[in-house]
């Protein structure tokens, strides 16, 4: 991108407390490889979501030793229409898998009933609240990055970019997820707008539409590249995306190579930019690889033990520096 031009490029970090490493065993025979699962909603190169959780199971493959991947993704009803989330860990674990992750919150009643069936398997809900509700069987866990601080941010650079007052936001379905990320955007949108630009009274323009899922299915939700184009007729000029896919970028970089001055920005992938650089304000993504592989310290110190949580005392009285990281701890 142009140096002269205002971008946010914001990573969440996300310390973890879920091991994936193998047990070394006691005889000279080489030690089986630790499998892992993963159980992807949308396609694993979708430059969003899935994506990322796909880069972060790739690290953990290059990374951690002796590890080894079962995986499925486009698990929705458009593309693999009547399966279910029981059906496919069921194949994982007879591939092997002893830890799965599944990465979408629709998949939460699934998950739950494959680790009912599955005892001696983890299983990870990325983005679910079952622990939260005590509906979670015992081998199930919940994780979620704390990305309301960089829709935060997002919503700043929206207000910052801004020509016309007026920007839009490209939802999926509606849950208390998404809600509270919205939220955030115009929050952050807002007291920029009005304290960095000093427009307080001036309302700044928000409009959110939701398509109905994560992605586009024909038929079943409405179409993101319409909605996209729908909210830059009606003058908006910033699109922020909240879905797994890009369309919000597209529309913008095409509005843009003819003659339009519009933005957008992407969400959840680290090169969510790439399709339209040139329209794009930055990118809050997701940095999966903590939650897939362990954190250790620079003596190989586990950061957080198996089992145990990276509460705020744990991250505010860090003992050391983290493995991969050159210089003194002390």
């Amino acid at each position: 991108m142009k140096t002269n031009k205002l971008w946010w490029l914001m990573s969440v970090m996300i310390p973890l407390t879920l091991i994936i490493s193998a047990c070394a065993t006691p005889t000279t025979e080489a030690p089986k490889k630790f499998v892992f699962g993963l159980i992807m909603v949308g396609p694993k190169e979708d430059h969003g979501w899935n994506e990322a959780h796909w880069v972060a199971a790739q690290d953990v493959l290059k990374n951690v030793p002796n590890t080894d991947l079962v995986w499925i993704d486009k698990v929705n009803p458009a593309d693999r229409p009547g399966v279910t989330i029981e059906q496919v860990s069921d194949d994982l674990v007879a591939k092997g898998a002893k830890v799965i992750f599944t990465n979408s919150a629709e998949f939460k009643d699934g998950t739950n009933n494959a680790a009912k069936k599955h005892t001696a398997v983890t299983f990870i809900h990325i983005s679910g609240d079952a622990v939260l509700d005590k509906s979670a069987p015992a081998n199930v866990g919940n994780f979620m990055g704390r990305m309301e601080y960089g829709k935060m941010i997002a919503g700043c650079a929206a207000a910052l970019t801004t020509q016309t007052g007026s920007i839009a936001y490209l939802g999926p379905l509606i849950d208390a997820e998404t809600r509270r990320l919205t939220n955030s955007v115009y929050l952050g949108a807002k007291y920029c707008w009005e304290n960095a630009r000093g427009k307080k009274d001036t309302p700044l323009k928000f409009e959110v539409t939701w398509i109905g899922f994560w992605f586009n299915i024909p038929g079943v939700t409405l179409d993101p590249t319409q909605v996209v184009n729908g909210f830059f007729d009606k003058g908006a000029d910033v699109v922020l995306s909240g879905i797994d896919t890009t369309e919000a970028l597209v529309v913008a970089g095409q509005r843009a190579k003819a003659g339009k001055k519009v933005w957008a920005i992407p969400y959840d992938y680290i090169g969510g930019c790439k399709e339209a650089e040139a329209v794009c304000l930055g990118v809050p993504y997701f940095n999966w690889t903590p939650a897939y592989q362990p954190l250790k310290y620079q003596d190989g110190k586990e950061f957080v033990k198996a089992g145990a949580t990276a509460d705020d005392k744990t991250v505010w009285y860090t003992e050391q520096l983290l493995e991969g990281v050159t210089g003194k701890s002390k």
